[in-house]
């Protein structure tokens, strides 16, 4: 399918300003990057949905530091003060840009049409905070999300993890660890777009190298701004293709973008999810590019996205609810 109309046009306002000075993120510094990337949010992003409530809290890590996160409350309707399921959120920006507020929008809609709680992590960032900081963030939210769910009114039982593009990659890269270490398993992974390969070698990122919102040096300025070494790069935490098993993993709901370089190396994820026996979902969005989920006020189908992803959650919920008696 071609590249949609509305997203076509889209980038070439983005080329046309870029040949007119704007300068691209990964000629910025990191400091910079990070205020243009969540004001670019503003323009691009629809209006968050109502939620019950989004509530600042503090989870402390490993390293005796503290982290950010948001929790989203849907607004349910005559609830009964039951405990709710939970979605833990890792947001994209290549583990150098990004946080609460440039993934707002997309959180508050995958809580109200859940419904479900969402935790969204502020893990601490790259350069300042190099692999594997953003990776032991992840695991160390998880775990106290396990542990102090409850007091924050959630079923421990029922949390999913999920994120988009490096987000992804943590939160797949979570339920591998909760494998090996004998954590309790996500209900469900929700991957928007991770990247998973150690080098970006595929067709995809040949062919979509320039042009399609996520372009090489980009990326590289990311990865680069994050890894310590060259080593770094093989490690499955970083690229989780490099993962020897794959198996008894949480069942994957996988969304992917036509137009995206990152495309080639998702599909060769859910390929080996499948392929080690893990229950996946698997769908690319024609005439999309990366982020899309965050355009709403670009292209429908960031609505159609958080619906499908909804859904999917919905259902993962629904099938660890204890069955009533008789």
């Amino acid at each position: 399918m071609p590249l949609d109309p509305d997203l076509a046009a889209f980038l070439e306002l983005v080329e046309a300003g870029i040949d007119n000075g704007a300068q691209p993120l990964h000629e910025l510094p990191p400091a910079q990057a990070r205020v243009q990337y969540d004001n670019s949010t503003l323009a691009l992003d629809a209006e968050g949905m109502d939620v019950a409530s989004a509530k600042s809290i503090e989870i402390p890590c490993r390293d005796g530091n503290q982290i950010d996160a948001r929790l989203y409350v849907p607004a349910i309707p005559a609830h009964d003060g039951s405990l709710l399921p939970a979605l833990l959120y890792f947001h994209g920006g290549g583990y150098c840009v990004g946080g609460l507020d440039s993934h707002d929008s997309l959180c508050r809609a995958l809580s109200a049409l859940t419904p479900c709680c969402v935790l969204s992590v502020a893990y601490r960032l790259a350069p300042e905070h190099k692999f594997p900081t953003a990776v032991d963030d992840a695991q160390d939210a998880y775990r106290w999300l396990l542990s102090n769910g409850s007091t924050c009114g959630i079923d421990a039982r029922r949390i999913a993890v999920g994120g988009d593009s490096a987000g992804g990659t943590l939160a797949t890269g979570l339920t591998i660890a909760a494998r090996d270490e004998g954590w309790l398993q996500p209900v469900l992974q929700v991957l928007l777009y991770p990247c998973t390969a150690a080098w970006q070698d595929t067709g995809s990122h040949s062919r979509l190298a320039q042009g399609y919102l996520l372009e090489a040096p980009t990326l590289q300025w990311m990865f680069s701004n994050y890894l310590r070494d060259a080593a770094d790069r093989t490690d499955w935490r970083f690229a989780p293709l490099e993962a020897i098993d794959l198996g008894k993993l949480a069942p994957a709901f996988i969304a992917l973008a036509e137009y995206d370089p990152l495309v080639d190396e998702g599909v060769a994820y859910a390929d080996r999810l499948k392929a080690a026996g893990v229950s996946t979902q698997l769908k690319v969005y024609e005439g999309m590019t990366h982020d899309f989920a965050r355009l709403g006020n670009i292209v429908n189908e960031a609505e159609l996205v958080r619906r499908d992803i909804s859904q999917a959650l919905a259902k993962a919920f629904s099938s660890q609810l204890p069955e009533k008696e008789n």
